[in-house]
């Protein structure tokens, strides 16, 4: 391993690929654009013939196996996902607007914005076209605006959207319904993502989840460079559905019943965060690392191997802090009614759902060298299992912490 590589700049060719990844049109339901299409090709580059890869016949979620039909093995499932939030079409006015919703998208993020529609073919059904050139939009002009909205006192409604197609002459609604376009079509951010203006960092539409299927694939194919694993089985997933309720992860997590899950997703830089200084959030930022979640399900004792991980290997961490629900696919095994040890790690991002996402590549490279070296040191055991069942952590067999602490720590305690 190169040391510190997070502190260097990304790769060209690596950010070249980490762009394709998170370009790849890959909304919910329909995400094998970035399984299949960007993710397979990439990944027989490298992957050994012993390697298989699973698809599944309800969703376009895929499983990279680095030892296949190995059940008695320990594995450990790590997953992105690759469905982007998406807009979709529920109505063509007879002026011409066609009425979308928002999603999770704040409404007023979306106006003025590029988008491609993507519709089925009415003659081809399966077959899909794709529409660019059309704008997100609400009001037409602040002339037209409510006055509340000038003064910023109203906002804008989700019910106001509609994709301007610059539609003129007669018939309006008639010549959109000609193309094709229909309730139930999709709409997708128009901005691959760019370097910043400040250092290591990038900006654009859909760091979620790009960013976390981007961090699995190279997790691959360092794990593969490094000589591969012998005693934990491998299970690199790209995951459908999380953008709607975590389904795609729960279904893999059930079919494929991994001994331990790390969920991959993006995560706040709270200290850059407007308006929230009275929460009192825990200091996530970004270019301080990749970030370690606590609480909710998140199993302490594989958080330690991580933890140990970045410790052994200077590898910068910052610790997010859950309560019921960790929010990503780290929840997969216990939707899915699975014993597993579960964890998820991410890295702080600003603007998290709008088109100007943005992230630090040194906190993205973080993560997967972390993850790199956990599983690597996880290889070196031949009893995981029963490591794991006996070794959770002892509140009864705890160490006294007394005033002399304080001393040892000096100024380095805050």
């Amino acid at each position: 391993m190169t040391d510190a590589v997070w502190t260097q700049p990304m790769p060209e060719t690596q950010f070249d690929l980490m762009k394709r990844i998170i370009s790849a049109p890959s909304p919910v339901g329909l995400e094998s654009a970035l399984t299949l299409g960007v993710l397979k090709p990439y990944f027989e580059e490298f992957m050994p013939s012993g390697w298989a890869m699973h698809q599944h016949t309800g969703n376009a979620s895929v499983v990279w196996d680095s030892h296949p039909g190995k059940d008695d093995m320990f594995s450990v499932m790590i997953i992105g996902h690759a469905d982007k939030i998406r807009m979709q079409v529920r109505n063509i006015g007879s002026d011409g607007k066609v009425w979308i919703n928002s999603d999770s998208f704040l409404p007023c993020t979306l106006i003025g914005h590029e988008v491609t529609l993507y519709s089925e073919d009415p003659d081809q059904p399966g077959k899909y076209r794709s529409l660019s050139g059309g704008t997100v939009e609400a009001m037409g002009a602040i002339h037209f605006s409510d006055p509340a909205q000038r003064t910023g006192d109203k906002g804008i409604r989700p019910t106001q959207l509609y994709l301007d197609l610059q539609v003129h002459g007669d018939n309006k609604a008639d010549q959109i319904k000609r193309l094709g376009v229909k309730p139930g079509d999709t709409l997708l951010l128009n901005r691959p993502i760019k370097r910043g203006f400040s250092p290591d960092t990038f900006f654009g539409a859909y760091l979620d989840n790009g960013l976390g299927c981007f961090v699995t694939a190279e997790l691959a194919r360092l794990i593969v460079e490094a000589g591969g694993t012998k005693n934990l089985r491998c299970l690199f997933a790209i995951a459908s559905h999380e953008e709607i309720g975590r389904f795609g992860s729960r279904v893999i997590a059930g079919v494929h019943k991994p001994d331990a899950v790390i969920a991959v997703d993006v995560n706040h830089d709270y200290v850059a965060a407007p308006n929230i200084g009275d929460r009192k959030m825990q200091r996530l930022t970004m270019g301080k690392g990749f970030t370690l979640t606590t609480g909710a399900i998140v199993s302490e004792q594989l958080n330690s191997r991580i933890k140990v991980a970045a410790r052994e290997h200077d590898i910068p961490m910052q610790i997010d802090v859950s309560g019921r629900d960790t929010g990503t696919d780290g929840m997969a095994g216990v939707l899915a009614n699975i014993d597993c040890a579960a964890t998820s790690v991410g890295f702080p991002t600003r603007n998290m759902h709008t088109i100007s996402e943005s992230g630090h590549t040194g906190d993205v490279l973080a993560a997967i060298y972390v993850l790199k070296e956990t599983i690597l040191s996880m290889d070196k055991s031949s009893d995981l299992r029963n490591e794991f069942k006996a070794l959770h952590p002892r509140l009864d067999e705890t160490s006294p912490i007394t005033h002399q602490g304080f001393e040892k720590l000096g100024d380095s305690h805050s």
